[in-house]
């Protein structure tokens, strides 16, 4: 019988990458010299940690790292940006979430986006993933489909086909 995972994974490899160009960047463009602005990737909690001297330098972080991270095939809705924060010394300091993983809540959503469909397929929560089955190859398709057409706020990959 065949089947996929719906997943949302994002590459933590790309994403430092991403943050290192951010990094490069913030020291050569004339609006950051002589600022003390920092931006970390903490890959074990999956957050970026971003320090800076006032919110117009924020806003230009959050637009680098945005693009950087298109640029390097995440998709954007990865990043949750949480508010910004006064820090000591006169700074700005604002965390950056990234989603790994689908929560319940959001897989309940897949489950009843599919469910909608009325195809003649299963959707199983598994985790932080949630995998589909059908008989026929095109309702599988269909659903993947639905998937792609309905905004659930995150980035969704479609991965371990098996026929």
């Amino acid at each position: 019988m065949p089947s996929f995972d719906v997943v949302s994974r994002v590459d933590m490899q790309e994403m430092d990458n991403a943050v290192n160009q951010v990094k490069k960047e913030i020291g050569t463009r004339y609006d950051f010299r002589g600022s003390k602005t920092q931006i970390e990737l903490d890959r074990k909690d999956a957050k970026i940690q971003v320090l800076t001297e006032d919110d117009m330098k924020l806003r230009a972080i959050k637009d680098m790292l945005i693009a950087k991270v298109v640029r390097r095939s995440i998709e954007a809705e990865a990043l949750v940006f949480g508010p910004s924060e006064r820090a000591s010394g006169d700074m700005v300091r604002q965390t950056v979430d990234i989603t790994n993983g689908i929560d319940v809540e959001t897989a309940r959503k897949v489950v009843k986006v599919v469910k909608d469909t009325k195809l003649k397929v299963q959707a199983a929560i598994q985790g932080d993933e949630v995998r589909i089955t059908g008989k026929k190859r095109d309702d599988l398709q269909e659903a993947i489909q639905a998937l792609k057409d309905s905004d659930l706020g995150l980035p969704l990959q479609f991965v371990n086909y098996r026929e």
